[in-house]
């Protein structure tokens, strides 16, 4: 444990950048649209680029980290952020600016990918237990960016802000330059077939496929809860937020929580109950409107979405311990092609049945998890190498 707590410290130092990452379109939007006059159409076409800059992260990080190992691929990542918040703070056109959030997201992408790989290849038996401490790392960037932006912008410009985290980012990266990472676990060559036979594993698709829709469902409730509140709960602007911020307060605590838990109890049993408590919270969130409701609502829901991403990551990292990279980036990309589509698709039918829909909706996509979980831990069952 204590020569891995070096590389540990690395890999949430990494998390904590790819949450403010994630986080970064919301904080600087409206700075931007101030700055440059933008409509509509520009800030959505802000909040295409980070996502598929993700995406494009996502696909390459795999097969990077498993031929070349980590060192360079999080210390360029982390180098790509810096370089993208300095290019917002500092443009005078908006073109850069749409460079920058690609720049944002592909450095994340990889991020977020290598460090969950990086944490699954040094922890054993206590993969899932140190990836929800991970992925408390992700929570804390996520909440923090936006609430210390809040504070500092009493006392300095919010292009000073912007560049004061490109320039925090660089303490990470010197990090990440000193510590003495895992050897690459291909060091001959990537095995080109071996990569590609992952695809076609049906144990890792069925895994996958249960990210497709816990992604989809963490995409709908941060895009959809504060419309829907509004819309259909008689909830106002500040309470809708405030309720998304205690939905994030709810899945942070949680995977801290479940740091603890998952070592006394089977990562199965933590995956069953998830979806039902998820699934509780979004029928609360249905039948009880006001402001206790979606309270009661969004603790459930952060509590149900606590252990899918780490506790699957875990079990994918114990299948393909030689090749955790590239199966971490299959998983990954399919959970974002999940986010993606899912929430498209509620996009055309609120638009057909109202934003009341959201919360029945988000049952069936919670539906949807629980018949590939169920798929999944019996491909398990019957597969010897099952971690």
């Amino acid at each position: 444990m204590n020569q891995t707590r070096p590389v540990f410290i690395a890999a949430c130092a990494g998390m904590l950048l790819f949450g403010m990452a994630m986080l970064s379109l919301g904080t600087v939007n409206t700075f931007l649209v101030e700055r440059f006059g933008l409509d509509g159409l520009g800030v959505a076409s802000l909040a295409g680029l980070l996502p598929f800059g993700i995406l494009a992260g996502s696909l390459l990080f795999g097969p990077v980290v498993d031929r070349y190992g980590y060192k360079i691929p999080l210390t360029v990542s982390g180098v790509l952020i810096f370089a993208a918040f300095e290019t917002i703070a500092l443009a005078t056109t908006f073109v850069p600016v749409q460079a920058a959030f690609f720049l944002v997201g592909l450095g994340g992408g990889v991020l977020n990918g290598g460090t969950n790989a990086l944490v699954a290849d040094i922890s054993g038996s206590n993969r899932g237990s140190r990836l929800s401490i991970l992925g408390v790392f992700f929570g804390v960037g996520a909440l923090g960016m936006p609430m210390v932006t809040a504070l500092l912008l009493r006392l300095f410009a919010p292009g000073e802000i912007i560049a004061g985290f490109g320039l925090a980012v660089l303490l990470p990266v010197v990090f990440f330059v000193l510590v003495r990472f895992p050897a690459p676990k291909q060091v001959q060559g990537f095995p080109i077939r071996e990569g590609a036979a992952l695809v076609r594993d049906t144990t890792l698709l069925l895994l996958s496929m249960i990210l497709f829709f816990e992604s989809a469902a963490e995409g709908l409730m941060n895009n959809w809860t504060p419309a829907f509140l509004q819309g259909s709960a008689g909830l106002g602007t500040d309470e809708s937020l405030y309720m998304l911020t205690t939905l994030s307060a709810s899945l942070t605590v949680t995977r801290l929580v479940l740091g603890g838990l998952l070592r006394r109890l089977s990562s199965s049993t933590v995956l069953i109950c998830s979806p039902a408590i998820a699934g509780l919270g979004a029928l609360v969130l249905g039948v009880l409107p006001g402001l206790t409701g979606a309270t009661v609502a969004m603790v459930l829901i952060g509590m149900g979405f606590a252990a899918a991403f780490p506790v699957v990551l875990g079990i994918v990292g114990g299948l393909f311990p030689h090749l955790s990279g590239t199966a971490f980036g299959i998983a990954l990309v399919i959970a974002l092609t999940g986010n993606t589509l899912l929430n498209t698709v509620l996009g055309a039918v609120s638009r057909a049945w109202g934003i009341g829909i959201f919360p029945w909706y988000l049952l069936l996509v919670l539906g949807g998890l629980g018949v590939f979980l169920a798929l999944a831990l019996r491909s398990l069952a019957h597969r010897p190498s099952a971690a």
